[in-house]
C-alpha cells in the first residue's frame, strides 16, 4: 500500500469554447469523480482555480489558469493544505494512448505536456501521481499532419468521445483504489482490462 490521494488535480482549459476539446479530459473526470462524491467546486481566488471538498481531507482542483499555469494552482493547495507530492494525483489527457485507454503512473517525465511540466516546478518534482487518459495522437489518425497544438484543442469524433467516456468510467470504478494508496491493485483494473477489450 502507498500514500493514500489527499488531492486530484484534474488538468483543462477554462471557458466554454475549450468544454469539449481533447485536452479537457482531466477536467472530464474531476466534474464526474466530484459528482460521484457529492463535492460541488467553487471558485477560490487564492488557489487561482475551482476546488471543492469531498470526504476527509480529500479536495479537488480544476485549475482556473491555461494548462501551461497549472502548476501556480496546485501549488497553492499543495502548500496551504500541506499536501506532500506523492499524495496528488493529476489527471491529464495523453497522446501516446488510445482513446479508451487509461493509465496510472508515478513520476517520470512530462512528455512535452506543459501543465504537468508547470506542475512539478512548482511541487518540487516530478514526484507525483498522474492518471493517463488516452486521446489519440494525430499521426496514428486520417489527419496524421495535423500539428498537436491543433488535435488538443478540438473535440473527438464522436467514436472517439465513446471511448474516452468508458476509460474515465472504469477510471472512476478504480478510484476507491487509488484513493487509499492501493496503486498496485488499481493499475492492474486499469491495465487487465484495457488489454481484454478489442482494439
Amino acid at each position: 500500500m502507498g500514500t493514500p490521494i489527499r488531492l486530484v488535480v484534474g488538468l483543462g482549459n477554462p471557458g466554454r469554447e475549450y468544454e469539449a476539446t481533447r485536452h479537457n479530459a482531466g477536467f472530464w473526470f474531476a466534474d464526474a469523480l466530484a459528482s460521484r462524491l457529492g463535492a460541488s467546486f467553487a471558485g477560490e481566488a487564492k488557489f487561482h482555480g475551482r476546488i471543492a471538498r469531498a470526504v476527509g481531507d480529500l479536495r479537488l482542483i480544476k485549475p482556473g489558469t491555461f494548462m501551461n499555469l497549472s502548476g501556480r494552482s496546485v501549488g497553492a493547495v499543495a502548500q496551504f493544505f500541506s499536501i506532500a507530492p506523492a499524495e496528488i494525483l493529476v489527471v491529464h489527457d495523453e497522446l501516446d494512448l488510445k482513446p479508451g485507454e487509461a493509465r496510472l503512473k508515478f513520476g517520470g517525465g512530462t512528455a512535452g505536456h506543459n501543465g504537468l511540466r508547470d506542475i512539478a516546478a512548482h511541487v518540487c518534482g516530478p514526484a507525483f501521481w498522474r492518471l493517463r487518459i488516452g486521446i489519440g495522437h494525430p499521426r496514428d489518425s486520417d489527419i496524421p499532419q495535423q500539428q498537436v497544438a491543433d488535435y488538443v484543442l478540438q473535440a473527438p469524433r464522436s467514436g472517439e468521445r465513446a471511448a474516452i467516456e468508458d476509460a474515465l468510467a472504469r477510471s472512476l470504478d478504480a478510484w476507491p483504489l487509488i484513493k487509499a494508496g492501493d496503486f498496485e491493485r488499481a493499475m492492474m483494473a486499469l491495465h487487465t482490462r484495457n488489454e481484454q477489450e478489442p482494439q
